[in-house]
């Protein structure tokens, strides 16, 4: 980028205009005036050299004048350029996949919002590695950590409650899939975010002993209760097609609590899709990626050409003011 480091000298060119103007007035002061009956004889007497360029030597002083006010105001080329380190943050999220999600407390179900919302958190942060885990009645990696966020966004849609065979919500393997994907990692902020819309009512691993582990390897888990309160419309499979009864909603929010409490994490409950986005927006401003800019500039002097110029005028000026106006009549 082109700058000057003082420009207040180029308000010295502004002097162009009354010296200009001075000039014009002693030239016409300077000149005799001769009265004569008609000029006709004179528009066929042939003109000198002279005549064309008497006033180039003044305005080649003047180019001279704008040429060292620019010289003077030390016009220079910047350069900047910046180096950014980006220290992202390993996530694993873990969700409730059980027959319980279609309920249709959240629209169309719970699994399809917990889908879409969680794939829009994901696309959010670019800088950062993140898996996916599913869970029922067992659990199992749908996705290691990655930073190929188009990947996981398809592996988020194909999501769906009959990809594990096993009943019930083991919600401490689920938790302990996503600790022992995250165990390894060399980054300095790990986060679990497990979403369930039950209670734990199977599998081997009971769900404070996982998070003793997340704790154990500094792992932050955040815990989501998915379902409104009270009951909430389940579709059943009937003679007569689909059937909506109503259900009871069994969220087990003490251990959810006791789980991110353990891990200096938070519990979130959502009960409709408004709420779910605005607990995946909290965690966002929770878990913010570190992006340290140093920020460098280079200046290099570009009075050299317009100094060249500058010489260059001068010496032009030199030429025909002795060596052509004054051998010319």
């Amino acid at each position: 980028m082109f700058t000057f480091e003082s420009p207040q000298y180029l308000y010295l060119a502004l002097l162009i205009i009354p010296i200009t103007a001075w000039y014009v007035w002693r030239r016409n002061k300077l000149t005799a005036n001769l009265q004569v009956s008609t000029i006709n004889p004179f528009k066929a007497a042939p003109k000198s050299l002279r005549y064309y360029i008497l006033h180039l030597p003044f305005a080649l002083r003047m180019i001279a004048l704008a040429l060292l006010c620019v010289i003077l105001a030390r016009p220079q080329n910047s350069e900047t350029w910046s180096d950014q380190n980006v220290e992202g943050i390993d996530i694993m999220m873990a969700i409730d996949i059980s027959g319980s999600m279609l309920a249709e407390d959240l629209k169309p179900n719970r699994l399809e919002a917990a889908k879409t919302i969680s794939s829009e958190f994901v696309n959010s942060r670019p800088n950062d590695n993140i898996g996916l885990v599913v869970f029922s009645g067992e659990s199992f990696t749908q996705c290691p950590l990655t930073t190929d966020k188009a990947a996981l966004s398809q592996l988020f849609g194909v999501i769906n409650e009959q990809m594990i065979q096993a009943n019930g919500t083991a919600i401490g393997l689920g938790l302990a899939s996503a600790v022992n994907r995250l165990k390894d990692s060399q980054a300095k902020s790990k986060v679990i975010i497990l979403l369930t819309d039950g209670s734990n009512n199977t599998g081997e691993i009971d769900p404070m002993m996982a998070s003793d582990l997340a704790k154990t390897f500094g792992i932050r888990v955040y815990t989501i209760g998915v379902g409104t309160k009270g009951m909430a419309p389940y579709p059943f499979q009937t003679a007569f097609g689909i059937q909506r009864q109503m259900v009871p909603v069994d969220i087990d929010e003490s251990t959810l609590k006791s789980i991110s409490g353990n891990t200096d994490g938070k519990y979130f409950r959502a009960t409709d899709n408004k709420s779910l986005k605005a607990i995946y927006e909290e965690i966002d401003q929770l878990e913010k990626t570190k992006i340290s800019v140093q920020e460098y500039s280079k200046k290099n002097e570009e009075y050299l050409p317009f100094a060249l110029a500058l010489l260059g005028v001068m010496l032009l000026e030199f030429l025909v003011r002795y060596l052509i106006v004054r051998h010319n009549p």
